[in-house]
């Protein structure tokens, strides 16, 4: 049953149109997650789905009765009332006090009794979180609520989610998040809505498939652009019925393309040298109002580590951070850094900008240009294009930018500072997906340290390499892989916690070697190739040749095929199934040569 329909529903702040006579509508007990870049107006169509913003026009019709909660990414609050006022409202008794004390501490909250105006925003927001799960709804609409929450308040919230029977809007940037709960995705592009069936990564295939579909039909188009003009430029003349048609026909062609691009952040910038020595941790300890956040921890941090740091909130992540970084000092131990290192800090709270500053003015502060990893030197305004700021945005205040794209333009300073070691806190807050993706691409290729404070789950499997995890009372334990293995590493040990090494970090790297003992005493004592191996490594170069001439067929025929939209279907079908086919016999490869090497390394290591 339909609960909500838009139709037709166009906004547009000052002269920037955020979207144009959109329409969709929500199902009960759906669960739909809306994405894109920052600054396209997902927030605000949320608020004028809430009814806080109205549309410029089209309509917004509701089931009669709906209840609907929302909650924004910076929500009112009384300073005046408790923790616990604030959620309860008019409510009062036992059986809901229970209940909101279980959410509450669930979101990492436990002083009940504190005023809200004594609370950081991010506690705030937890607590504003839990009032709306405490009350029943027909739709639940959420902007981010994954922001400030750590990864066992993220789980907690998921099963929430899932239990209850309300539909869901939301906007979030945690993959792993729209992944376990959305049914429908919602992506807001260039002021048009796409609609797509199933999960993000349902509509990670999707959106595939229709860029493709897209991109054919361009390719199409051009080609008949490219024949209309040269009949033009042989000197057609408008005599007859027939050439006056075709000329408005070339005019039409020509008016069709695109005005858009899909936008894509290109940020393979070099970093300055970094020497062998790079930051060095002695017995670190530091406490915050009396109780110990960090005890006795020692480090060494090497160029290209990749080390994520998790924990509860308020365990001294983010304190961490700022001990290496040097803008606090320690109250035991010493952090040494390299003569070559040069720290680039994204900080978790949003760094003061000058309003009235252009964005192009912010940036050069920094550096009027910066080398990419190819040598070449790019301007500042075209790092800016790059990063998704046209010409016209480059000229605009900091003040007219959204809270996205103010973190997407501070970020862009900090790497045009060319830095060789990168510390990120909480860099997955109001960064959109598409920018996370490239951060991560980014991450790969930068010549220098990375350490990550995050709750994201995706973004740590993606991006780190070794876990530092705070286990309360100021211990660190650390683990060699990334977030999802050190969650199974925790289920595989007696107790289901990890034991900090007091003193040291290399506790993980001793586990490593325990386990490449035992994996290399597991391995057979002579390796040899089957015969169907042996032949399936003499033909596979053949097959994978093969494999790849047919895609290119496939997408050749794609691109002859235009408007025709059945046989498109039907070649993107077959396109799947031989890119389905092309992968496995690319793992197939990778195994052959890898086995091959290992023979062979065993032959030659007995001589």
């Amino acid at each position: 049953m339909t609960i909500l329909t838009a139709e037709q529903l166009t906004k547009s702040y000052g002269m920037k149109q955020l979207f144009h006579q959109i329409s969709f509508s929500i199902e009960e007990g759906e669960r739909v997650g809306l994405i894109g870049v920052n600054g396209t107006g997902k927030s605000t169509l949320l608020q004028v789905v809430a009814g806080v913003e109205p549309a410029d026009s089209g309509s917004l019709m509701t089931r009669n009765g709906l209840v609907a909660e929302y909650l924004p990414q910076n929500p009112d609050y009384d300073q005046s009332v408790t923790v616990l006022e604030q959620v309860l409202g008019m409510t009062r008794h036992t059986e809901a006090e229970f209940e909101a004390k279980r959410i509450l501490s669930k979101l990492g909250i436990e002083q009940f009794d504190e005023r809200m105006g004594l609370l950081s925003g991010g506690q705030r927001k937890r607590v504003l979180l839990a009032g709306v799960l405490m009350r029943e709804s027909d739709l639940l609409i959420l902007d981010e609520p994954t922001n400030h929450l750590d990864t066992e308040a993220v789980e907690f919230l998921e099963k929430q989610l899932k239990r209850r029977r309300s539909a869901l809007l939301m906007i979030t940037h945690d993959r792993y998040f729209l992944d376990r709960l959305a049914t429908r995705m919602l992506e807001l592009d260039h002021g048009q809505l796409y609609s797509y069936t199933g999960n993000y990564a349902a509509f990670l295939e999707k959106k595939a498939e229709r860029l493709e579909l897209e991109q054919a039909a361009e390719r199409k188009r051009q080609n008949l652009f490219r024949r209309e003009l040269e009949w033009i430029r042989r000197g057609a003349k408008a005599r007859t019925t027939k050439q006056k048609a075709r000329i408005e026909r070339f005019e039409q062609i020509k008016q069709a393309a695109p005005d858009r691009q899909e936008g894509e952040l290109d940020i393979s910038l070099s970093g300055s040298r970094l020497g062998k020595k790079v930051i060095e941790l002695e017995q670190l300890g530091h406490a915050y109002e009396g109780q110990p956040v960090i005890r006795s921890f020692s480090a060494i941090i090497q160029r290209n580590d990749r080390i994520g740091i998790i924990g509860p909130n308020g365990t001294g992540k983010s304190t961490l951070l700022k001990l290496i970084a040097k803008r606090i000092q320690p109250d035991e131990g010493r952090v040494e850094t390299g003569p070559t290192v040069r720290i680039g800090f994204f900080t978790q709270e949003a760094e003061e900008m000058d309003a009235a500053m252009r964005v192009i003015d912010y940036v050069k502060e920094a550096a009027e240009h910066v080398k990419t990893s190819d040598g070449t030197l790019v301007s500042a305004a075209q790092m800016l294009e790059r990063f998704l700021f046209p010409g016209e945005l480059q000229w605009t205040p900091i003040g007219r930018l959204s809270g996205g794209e103010k973190r997407r333009l501070y970020l862009l300073r900090i790497l045009m500072e060319a830095p060789n070691v990168l510390l990120l806190d909480e860099p997955t807050n109001d960064l959109d997906i598409q920018t996370l993706t490239i951060l991560e691409d980014y991450l790969d290729q930068f010549n220098g340290a990375v350490l990550i404070v995050s709750h994201d789950r995706y973004f740590l499997d993606r991006t780190a390499e070794t876990i530092w995890a705070f286990t309360g009372g100021g211990h660190i334990a650390h683990h060699v892989g990334n977030y999802s293995e050190y969650r199974e590493h925790l289920t595989r040990k007696p107790g289901g916690t990890e034991a900090a090494e007091p003193g040291s970090a290399k506790s993980g790297e001793k586990e490593a070697a325990k386990d490449s003992g035992r994996k290399s005493a597991e391995r057979p004592k002579s390796l040899k190739m089957s015969y169907q191996e042996q032949r399936d490594l003499e033909h596979i170069d053949a097959r994978i040749e093969e494999k790849e001439q047919q895609l290119a067929e496939l997408e050749e025929a794609i691109s002859q095929a235009g408007s025709d939209y059945d046989k498109l279907q039907k070649l993107f079908d077959q396109k799947k199934t031989v890119d389905q086919e092309l992968e496995q016999l690319m793992e197939r490869w990778t195994y052959l040569n890898e086995l091959a090497e290992q023979i062979a390394e065993q032959k030659s290591s007995r001589g």
